[in-house]
């Protein structure tokens, strides 16, 4: 065995590469450096993949990745012997790194073709880039869900702590109503200053009687008497007072269906409700402006929307989601209760529908209401 590998890389005698070349200076020197160019190229491929899985240990097939440098540095070694044989006739060893090469190929090659389905199922750029951007979205989704979750439990645990106090109050008010009551009936033979004292001190009672109700009905103990209610008609019968509580500089608008859209709610509360938002609207819009409200089905079975919309000055996002909160008020001290709208909340929730604001600054802000639809007419 010795010997017969002795005799593959001796030399015997024979003539180098360029002999055949004649040793043309433009033949030889044009093979030396296409080869040393070759050469240099496939070295410097496997140090860029070494360089990669270095740098990125996630990446799948790295053995296949490894494998092929193996074969690249196999035939850049070919390309430098073609070079050494032109002056040395080193054929065995030329001829043993091609053997070695033709084995590197093969191998890459056998080990490459099982693999082809999985690397055209690895996702493209443009489709991690779409997945990317869906987990971010259904990211947001959740956290906007998780957002609203807290807000409504904030609003739950207000309205429990609300209604115990509100209930409470109420209790004392009606028994100060009740003694103020019989003291205004006996205050006629009293001297007038008794008897004005006595009379305001029953109105301040009645009106802070009123803020109780507001309270409870956010906090849905307030009874409520829900019927079948024509909403477009109880926009009709409303519009004359809103229009005296918003004043001439706000130009209200009415979009009424033509049919009967059947909701159910509380006459009054529902009237309350209108005439606060109105109010409200009213006071976004300092320099005047439109008041629109609209009737309409819902996007959701079983529900009818009465929204109620102004192009006043809005509310930041975070303003928006707090507006329903009990006490809340952006107007200045003295000029709002904050309960104007966490009344018309505490109805709709009551009644089993929902409340939705919409609004952003200098675009005005929309109110909806999704009440639930009744089976029958009112009357019916």
């Amino acid at each position: 065995m010795f010997d017969w590998l002795s005799a593959f890389f001796a030399m015997r005698g024979l003539p180098p590469h360029g002999y055949c070349l004649l040793w043309d200076p433009t033949l030889v020197w044009t093979h030396v450096v296409a080869d040393a160019l070759i050469a240099i190229a496939y070295f410097s491929i496997p140090l860029v993949l070494w360089r990669l899985l270095r740098a990125r240990r996630d990446v799948d097939f790295g053995w296949m990745v490894g494998l092929f440098a193996v074969f690249i540095l196999a035939c850049g070694t070919t390309h430098l012997f073609n070079i050494y044989v032109l002056w040395v006739p080193a054929y065995g060893v030329e001829a043993a790194i091609k053997v070695v090469t033709a084995i590197a190929s093969i191998g890459t090659a056998a080990l490459l073709i099982p693999l082809l389905p999985k690397l055209i199922a690895l996702p493209s750029p443009a489709q991690l880039q779409q997945v990317n951007e869906r987990l971010i979205a259904e990211s947001a989704e959740r956290e906007r869900t998780a957002e609203m979750l807290r807000q409504s439990q904030k609003l739950e645990a207000l309205g429990r702590l609300t209604g115990g106090v509100a209930h409470d109050f109420n209790n004392l008010l009606q028994v100060v109503i009740g003694n103020l009551e019989r003291m205004r009936r006996r205050a006629g033979a009293e001297p007038p200053a008794l008897a004005k004292a006595t009379g305001d001190a029953l109105l301040a009672a009645e009106r802070a009687a009123g803020l109780t109700d507001q309270l409870l009905t956010f906090a849905r103990r307030q009874p409520l008497a829900p019927q079948p209610i024509d909403l477009g008609e109880a926009v009709r019968t409303i519009t004359p007072l809103i229009e005296r509580a918003v004043g001439p500089a706000v130009a209200v608008e009415l979009d009424l269906p033509e049919d009967e859209a059947i909701a159910i709610a509380d006459r009054n509360q529902l009237e309350n409700a209108l005439l606060n938002l109105a109010i409200n609207a009213r006071d976004a819009m300092p320099d005047g402006g439109t008041l629109r409200i609209a009737v309409a089905g819902a996007d959701q079975p079983g529900l009818v929307q009465l929204v109620v919309a102004d192009t006043g000055v809005g509310m930041e996002p975070e303003i928006a989601e707090r507006a329903s909160e009990p006490f809340f008020t952006t107007k200045p001290v003295g000029q709002g209760t904050g309960l104007g709208l966490s009344q018309v909340y505490g109805m709709v929730e009551q009644l089993g529908g929902t409340l939705e604001i919409e609004s952003a600054p200098g675009t005005g802000t929309r109110v909806r209401l999704l009440l639930p639809r009744a089976a029958v007419a009112p009357g019916g």
